[in-house]
Parts: structure tokens; sequence; C-alpha cells
């Protein structure tokens, strides 16, 4: 059976690059060659890391820490506000690149894609030249860099482009792994966090050979049976997942926001989380689909964190229907006086084909018909003018515009979201 051959192209600290590529445009320092970082405010000192320059990296700043911390560090640190139109429009760009290589080229996330090369050795007899023709094309004509793993499957693919950055191209096809990826630490493993790589270190299983060489039994005695089947496959190299360029359905939609001030009272909470759900419910309209369930996330000053959910009679599309059960969430879940910094929303069980429960009175009807007309006029309009030109006012509640606390936020979570 002939061995797969899948690139894994991944955009090297994509946000400040494609800010970069911007600002160098314009005449402006770039941000690759200074202490630079995306996401918070300097002013307010609020909101966290999205991304950050080798320079910045020095001074110990880190992606997801807060932008008051990182300032402490570095306190000349150049901060860009995140745009997530920018970074849609050089996510395609260089993904276009791909395309014209790869028969399949599977979107993985709004930075990363996967090229399915199989069967391309007439056109590309090497792969690795291949790949770094690849990348000095998406260099020399978009202006930033990525780096290119090339693997058996998509699982050694995407291991090889993390060896080393920036702008490299590695490989780790079947008959490398013993030398490439068995010596690596146990952490390296894709799915493998903080909690589980101690689990393991602390039965002295510290490189991936060893995940490798110990049985999967004695495995599961400590990760669990779905767990040790997964990683005693994945230090084998082992991975049949497909290369698609169809997008997975989404199962979930979320996003939530860091206040600049504390939240307290009820009505507080209330404006922020009706800009939340207005987010979420526009994503979930524009894939054609409905929710069944819809949750709370809240955090506090304390760093508490809770969430509240509720399972709908019928799943819906409409904002205002969510938006009613955002708030008796919060009710139940939130006393209204701790104050409270951060606030999300959740959608789940989520499906394409959900059909409407009819109400037996003509004025719910009426009022979702009218709930409905509405959305579909500001998605209109949104579609036109971008999700900032028409924001919701007293007709669900809420006064003033309160979408710039979560607009770093709210990009964050479209990159996990992966435009997957």
């Amino acid at each position: 059976m002939r061995e797969r051959c899948i690139f894994h192209v991944d955009v090297n600290s994509a946000f400040l690059s494609w800010e970069a590529v911007r600002r160098v445009k314009e005449g402006l320092p770039d941000l690759r060659d200074i202490p630079s970082a995306i996401g918070g405010d300097r002013d307010t000192r609020t909101g966290v890391i999205l991304a950050k320059s080798v320079p910045a990296k020095r001074f110990g700043v880190q992606t997801g820490e807060p932008v008051g911390l990182a300032l402490r560090k570095c306190p000349a640190l150049v901060l860009a506000k995140p745009d997530f139109r920018l970074y849609m429009a050089q996510s395609d760009a260089f993904m276009e690149v791909c395309r014209r290589y790869a028969p399949v080229v599977e979107r993985y996330s709004i930075d990363e894609c996967f090229l399915d090369m199989t069967g391309t050795e007439r056109l590309y007899p090497d792969p690795v030249q291949t790949a770094r023709q690849i990348a000095d094309e998406i260099r020399d004509t978009l202006g930033f860099t990525v780096n290119v793993g090339v693997g058996s499957n998509k699982l050694l693919a995407k291991i090889a482009g993390d060896f080393e950055k920036p702008d490299r191209v590695h490989t780790l096809f079947s008959h490398e792994i013993a030398q490439k990826l068995w010596r690596l630490p146990v952490e390296a493993m894709l799915g493998v966090g903080k909690a589980t790589a101690e689990k393991l270190r602390a039965h002295c299983w510290h490189t991936i050979g060893d995940l490798a060489r110990i049985e999967e039994a004695v495995l599961a005695a400590t990760v669990g049976k779905k767990a040790a089947a997964y990683l005693h496959r994945a230090a084998w190299g082992q991975d049949d997942s497909p290369v698609s360029d169809q997008p997975e359905q989404a199962k979930g939609y979320s996003v939530a926001t860091t206040s600049e001030e504390d939240i307290v009272g009820y009505e507080a909470a209330d404006k922020t989380l009706l800009l939340l759900t207005d987010s979420v419910a526009t994503r979930l309209r524009a894939d054609g689909a409905k929710a069944g369930c819809v949750a709370v996330q809240l955090r506090t000053t304390a760093f508490e964190n809770r969430s509240h959910q509720r399972k709908l009679t019928a799943p819906t599309d409409i904002t205002r229907q969510i938006y009613a059960t955002v708030k008796e969430l919060i009710r139940e879940a939130w006393d209204g006086q701790t104050p409270l910094r951060l606030l999300g929303v959740a959608l789940s069980d989520v499906s394409q084909d959900a059909h409407e429960q009819l109400s037996l009175f003509e004025e719910d009807t009426a009022m979702n018909d009218k709930s409905r007309a509405l959305d579909r006029t500001v998605d209109e309009l949104r579609q036109r003018f971008g999700m900032d030109g028409v924001v919701r006012g007293t007709a669900l509640g809420t006064q003033k515009d309160v979408g710039k606390k979560y607009k770093a936020q709210a990009a964050q979570q479209q990159k996990e979201r992966s435009t997957r």
C-alpha cells in the first residue's frame, strides 16, 4: 500500500505577522522586529495577549497572559488591536496559494491547513522541495512566513511542523518515527496537556518513546481507556483521518469577554450578554443551524469560574429566544452583586435539520415571525457593513453598544472555531 504524503502549513505567529505586513506597507516599523503583541488595551491595561513577537518573548511575554502583566515585563511593548477582517483576508490568501499545489486542502484553523499530496509524485517528485517552494511563494508574495510539516499522515505532519520555527520545512515519515518522534517529551504529543503530562511523568514516562513501549492496558490505568488507546496509537504514528476540503459541522458556538471594569448588577450584565448572544446567534444562523442548549459562563474578580446551562424545549436560532434564556440563566447562577470580570455565552446541541415546534398561541407565532424577520434584516446588513455596522438597541433591552468589550475575545473565539 502506497504511503500517504500530507503537508501541514502553519503561519508563524499569524495575528502578529499579518498586522506587521499591513504596517510595513504603510511605512511603519515591522512588529516582528520589535517587542510587540496583539491584543488588549494599553490605556486600560485590560485584555489578554493573543500573539507576540520574538523580541517580546525575550522579555518573558507569553500568549494568553493579561496585558497588565505583559506591560510590567516589557514597558515598551507595542500593542495592536485584533482585526479579524484582516486575518480572514490573509488566511484566504495563503490558502489560495496552497490550493494551487494540492488537489485537496483542509482548512484546519484560520492560520493552518492540511494538504493531501498523495498521488502527486509525478508533478512533485521531491516533497521537501515542494514544501519549500510553497513556503517561499507565500513569503515572497504575501510577506509572511510559514512552517511546513511533511509526514505520512495528519498527525505526523502537524508534529513535524512544530520541530523548529520560523520559516522551516520538516519531515516526519513512518520510517523516521523512532529517530524523530520517540525522543520528544510527552507534552509534544497532540492532546497531551499539562495535567496529563504530569500524570505520565509521575510514572516515569517522560518521552513519546516511553508511551510507545508500555502496554496500552498499563497506560489505561493512569489516563483511562480512551486516552490510552489514542496515546498508544499516536506514539506509533498511527492516524488514518482523511484530509477533507469539506468543513465539519460546528458542534457548538461560544464567545466570552473580559470586561474593562467590574460587572455588578443584572442590568450591566444583561447589556454585555445581549451583545454576546447576538454574536453567537448570528454565527449560528450563518451556518443554517439551530441550538438546543444554551449556557452562560462567568468568572468573578476572585477568579472563580462558574457555568450554568439549560436544554431548550425546541432548537432555535432566534436571538430573542436565546437571550431570554441567557437572562434567566445568569440570574440562577449569580447573585447580581459579586463583581464579575468575564461573561460568556455558549450554544450546543447544534443541528442542521431541526424543525420548529409550533405554538398553540397565535401571538407567540407572530412574535417569532417578527423576531426572525428582524434577525434576517440584521444579518443582511452585517454582511454588507460588518458586525459593528449594526448594533441592537432598545428592541432587546439595551441602550448602547458595548461591543468594544468583547472584540478581542470574539476574535480569539473565531480562531478556535477554526473557521472549522
